[in-house]
């Protein structure tokens, strides 16, 4: 316990709301992070306000920092009447490979059946090639638990194929240690944090875009999450995640520094589980 955090920390993409590219590199930077999430959508406002690639990159290094994952992919599954793939898809695998991002995040929101969604993950995963593809289970989706998030990775047999654990969907979808038994350690591609309010709300996807609070600040869902990571072997990343509009109304300085601080202190007691 009261270890030093070796692990590099992410803020997310949606942390930091609608804010600039450069506004969200310079708030995470001078928070401690040392990697942020970026969206398709955040990518695509910087070209259009300027920036091209060498220009981002530029910005990155000037704050001594990467991006740590590229989300989010929604619009995988056949049978929708979208074009697949996607040129939202097209755009996010330019992202990762030219900025060398470990993983893209992707789920599903729209009811769709397993079998359909096998063939539109697995599917998705090859045309990824090397990128790693994490897929999120969230209560309100189409991939509503654990045990069918798995199901949809184990069936791919991709070795790019793994998972998102979101403590907010965890504690949300009340998932349990059995749930991640069968899962292999290495499957977990990334880990993100948060609190969850002591209500749930009728509408779960509202509360989990609007009303998340900052890792350790109201209860130990984030540590617990994190010690039973470790007692099944997972070293992995670890991503912020507070979608909070209270927090946001204060700036996204504010909001980093904010987000930085309690996860640093979730973690500073649980090195074991971040991938160096």
């Amino acid at each position: 316990m009261g270890a030093v955090v070796i692990c590099p920390l992410t803020i997310s993409s949606l942390t930091l709301g609608e804010a600039p590219f450069r506004e969200r590199i310079r708030a995470a930077a001078s928070a401690g992070f040392q990697a942020v999430g970026l969206s398709v959508e955040a990518y695509l406002e910087a070209r259009r306000g300027g920036l091209d690639d060498d220009a981002m990159h530029a910005v990155l290094a000037e704050h001594g920092i990467t991006l740590g994952e590229v989300e989010f992919l929604s619009d995988w599954a056949p049978g929708t009447g979208r074009e697949i793939p996607s040129a939202k898809e097209r755009t996010a695998f330019h992202i990762a490979r030219t900025f060398g991002v470990d993983h893209i995040n992707v789920g599903l929101f729209e009811p769709t059946p397993v079998e359909v969604m096998a063939d539109g993950f697995t599917a998705l995963c090859e045309r990824a090639g090397a990128l790693r593809i994490a897929l999120e289970y969230m209560p309100f989706g189409a991939v509503p638990d654990l045990p069918t998030a798995w199901e949809l990775v184990r069936r791919s047999g991709r070795p790019n194929a793994g998972l998102v654990l979101d403590v907010w969907h965890w504690v949300r979808g009340a998932t349990c240690a059995e749930d991640l038994a069968p899962v292999p350690p290495g499957r977990i591609f990334t880990v993100q944090l948060c609190d969850v309010g002591p209500d749930p709300l009728a509408d779960m996807r509202q509360e989990s875009l609007h009303l998340r609070l900052v890792p350790g600040s109201r209860t130990r869902a984030a540590q617990d999450l994190l010690a039973l990571l470790a007692r099944h072997g997972v070293r992995t990343g670890i991503s912020a995640e507070v979608m909070s509009d209270a927090l946001l109304a204060q700036g996204p300085e504010a909001t980093a520094c904010a987000v930085f601080a309690g996860t640093r202190a979730v973690l500073s007691g649980r090195t074991d589980v971040c991938a160096e």
